[in-house]
Order: C-alpha cells, then structure tokens, then sequence
C-alpha cells in the first residue's frame, strides 16, 4: 500500500522541480517592445497611391463583366412561381428540424 503512494509522491516531486525550473527560465525575456516606424508617414501615402495608380498587379480580376443569359419565363409567369411558393405552408421547412431528418408525411403531402 505505501508503495503506490511514495511513487506518487515522487512523481509530484519531479513535476513540481521541472515546473520551478521552467519557470525560472521564462524570466529572460524581456516585455514587447513598442512599434518604431521606419518609414514617415508620408512615404507611405506616397507608396499606397502609386500602388492604387498602378492597378491590378496580380491580375486575378476578369476583365470583361459577366453577363447572365436571361429568363425564357414572362414576368407573370415568374411572379405567379413566387407568390405560390411564398404561401407554401412548408416553406420554412427544414428537415434537420424533424427526427432522424425525416420530414413527416403532413409536409410531404403539399412539397413539389
């Protein structure tokens, strides 16, 4: 029985003398230093608009704008599509709301 215990308190022992020597070395560093600027500030105007003049440098920005095809549906057509579905009764509906993701069959009944 006392030879659990004097293993543990050992191990204590150890743990705690590493700890204070950890620590002890920790206190060499010295606190953050303040920021010194290099540049003036206006050497950095001065660069910030020179790159804003000189564009797009990596050239990742597509050139020409996108264009989307438009709709083969007439504007009632549409309109008539978003009114019924904004007057679904499960339009809200979201299946991870419901046991097991199952939808019930009450709310299935009136889904397209």
């Amino acid at each position: 029985m006392k030879t659990p215990n004097i293993i543990a308190a050992a191990v204590l022992l150890l743990l705690a003398a590493s700890g204070a020597q950890a620590q002890g070395a920790q206190q060499g560093f010295e606190p953050v230093q303040p920021l010194r600027a290099v540049t003036s500030r206006s050497d950095v105007v001065a660069g910030a608009d020179a790159a804003a003049r000189g564009g797009n440098v990596y050239g990742d920005v597509v050139a020409a704008p996108l264009v989307s095809r438009p709709s083969s549906l007439d504007r009632a057509s549409v309109r008539a599509e978003a009114v019924a579905a904004a007057h679904a009764p499960n339009q809200n509906l979201d299946r991870r709301a419901f046991v097991n993701s199952e939808v019930p069959p009450q709310f299935q009944a009136s889904q397209r």
